[in-house]
């Protein structure tokens, strides 16, 4: 019976080290997806704020409208087109791949912003 006991004793004490082990490596382990990253645009007065923004690949872009009026997000390359957005609605798209995105309102031409990917 002694030694039934010790058994059980030592192997308790071995499972709860590895558990704490496993614990401990986990804490140290970069997790196997990154963190997503995202960044903000405002529509107001008849512009983009920023006007140009840099950001590193795999951020979401969103545009929030916090003008009185409408307004479109449309990538000049075709990359990207929002629907009409009217106040407080938003748009948002992910840039994945370096490059530089300049983009404008449709309904408001001369309203011109750009996204740098890095």
């Amino acid at each position: 019976m002694r030694r039934t006991v010790s058994s059980a004793v030592l192997l308790l004490a071995v499972t709860a080290g590895f558990a704490g082990l496993r614990a401990a490596r986990s804490n140290f382990m970069p997790s196997a997806k990154p963190e997503p990253v995202a960044a903000e645009v405002k529509i107001d007065n008849f512009s983009f704020g920023p006007e140009t923004l840099t950001v590193p690949a795999g951020t979401t872009v969103t545009w929030v409208n916090r003008d009185d009026i409408p307004h479109t997000v449309v990538s000049i390359e075709g990359a990207f087109k929002s629907k009409v957005l009217d106040t407080d609605q938003k748009f948002s798209f992910p840039f994945n791949k370096p490059g530089s995105f300049p983009y404008f309102c449709s309904v408001h031409p001369k309203m011109m912003g750009k996204i740098i990917v890095q």
